[in-house]
């Protein structure tokens, strides 16, 4: 699988689960910029979540 990334509003670069911050909904996780608060989509933010710096 190809490194993931996505080019946040705020102008944030998110490579990684440290970049994210999680919210636990009733039914699914919603995943947000750490920098900002803007939500992430959701398939990319769990793409994301599973890459770790090396």
């Amino acid at each position: 699988m190809s490194p993931t990334s996505h080019r946040c509003v705020c102008g944030a670069t998110i490579r990684f689960r440290q970049d994210l911050e999680v919210r636990d909904g009733a039914t699914r996780r919603h995943w947000t910029c750490r920098d900002c608060g803007t939500p992430v989509p959701g398939r990319v933010g769990e793409r994301i979540s599973h890459q770790h710096p090396s």
